[in-house]
């Protein structure tokens, strides 16, 4: 590559932004955009969009690699497009690049690119979101969790580098893979800016919570706390932001506590600024999750100031977010640990807040350009001079 050209990037995700809304979906979608500004920027995916198979969007180029396979099989990832998507990725044979960073999931696609990446005699880096362990593995997938605990042994190995997206999941990885594995440590990050001159809805609720609805968010476990708020003569109301494969069985329980009435699920909305617009409308923000990479949605609730309560168990990552925060509480990870806490912040005058705490100062580590900048470095882009995106 000459001085004067810019490097060719590739990025390698399964889903995109806005098709699919997810913390790592979020993150590629920020990291490229501001990449974009230094470097030609190309993202291989499934086909999200209607047209042709390249389309370009804000200065990125995406190119489908297959056709778009759906990614669950009821509530859990799908096999067939862990393997479609994995044999897609062959097409990348055909594409110069400078640099390749690839996600983490599905995983099959990692040995893919390794092939690839040994053929062009390239580096691969891929981000890594969550470590899971054999247990982990085997209450996902049964007996099989052994083969997928083994896939994800042999894939950590794959790459030339590792970019954490948590100092956590940095630790998790040294534990496997030694402490002289080449590894980053670039957390998510969230729109501080877009967050500051967000206000709040004019519905006001007394819990929200934002992510898929899926097994592990634990979504159902939320409205069993809401029913025992009920039972103890504290009526909250709820709201539940998001969509998933578990909607219609979400419905169905809140039916089943006699809650349905108190509590208002929103698969409608698109725009990051109404979803931080419905979080400052609320008192508390409740994240059940049994299992989190980071938890971006902690993050911006933790940002937009309002009180957070997540669990202690012990794969959700986000708690080490709210352990941070001057409005944050961590407890068991039941139902009635969770509404104890909550019944403790809701009882304390000072326990809600209407604006961002000031004392939240370690959050501006967490800007998408900080990250952009590190993810760049990581794939020895200079990123000297790129313009900060709003």
């Amino acid at each position: 590559m000459r001085k004067s050209e810019r490097p060719i990037v590739a990025l390698v995700t399964d889903a995109i932004y806005p098709y699919f809304r997810g913390g790592k979906e979020v993150r590629y979608h920020q990291v490229a955009q501001r990449l974009a500004h230094r470097a030609e920027v190309n993202v291989f995916t499934m086909k999200w969009w209607d047209g042709p198979p390249t389309m370009h969007d804000g200065g990125v180029t995406f190119r489908a690699t297959s056709r778009l396979y759906p990614m669950y099989s009821g509530d859990r990832r799908s096999y067939r497009e862990a393997i479609f998507f994995a044999l897609s990725c062959l097409r990348l044979f055909r594409f110069h690049f400078d640099a390749i960073e690839a996600d983490q999931f599905p995983t099959f696609h990692i040995f893919t690119l390794r092939l690839v990446t040994w053929v062009k005699r390239q580096s691969l880096t891929v981000t890594w979101h969550e470590v899971w362990d054999r247990k982990y593995w085997r209450e996902y997938l049964g007996f099989a969790g052994n083969f997928a605990w083994l896939i994800q042994w042999l894939a950590m190995r794959a790459p030339d580098h590792l970019i954490a997206a948590s100092a956590e999941t940095a630790i998790r990885l040294r534990e496997v893979l030694g402490e002289h594995a080449s590894i980053s440590v670039i957390p998510n990050g969230i729109d501080l800016d877009g967050i500051q001159n967000s206000h709040p809805n004019d519905k006001r609720v007394d819990l929200v919570t934002v992510g898929r609805l899926l097994p592990h968010k634990n979504i159902d476990m939320l409205l069993e706390t809401v029913a025992l708020l009920h039972a103890a003569g504290l009526p909250v109301t709820c709201l539940v932001i998001g969509d998933g494969p578990q909607r219609a069985a979400l419905y169905e329980r809140a039916r089943e506590l006699e809650i349905e009435h108190a509590v208002e699920f929103r698969h409608d909305v698109w725009e990051q600024k109404d979803v931080y617009s419905l979080i400052k409308a609320a008192r508390v923000a409740v994240f059940p999750s049994a299992r989190e990479g980071f938890g971006i949605a902690v993050l911006e609730a933790i940002a937009c100031g309002v009180s957070v309560v997540t669990t202690s168990a012990p794969d959700n990552l986000a708690q080490h977010l709210v352990a941070r925060s001057a409005a944050g509480t961590v407890c068991g990870p039941s139902a009635q640990a969770i509404a104890d806490s909550i019944q403790v912040v809701l009882t304390d005058p000072h326990g809600t807040q209407d604006e961002p705490a000031a004392q939240e100062t370690w959050l501006n580590e967490h800007g998408w350009d900080f990250a952009a900048d590190q993810v760049a470095r990581a794939l020895g882009i200079n990123m000297e001079g790129a313009p900060h995106v709003p």
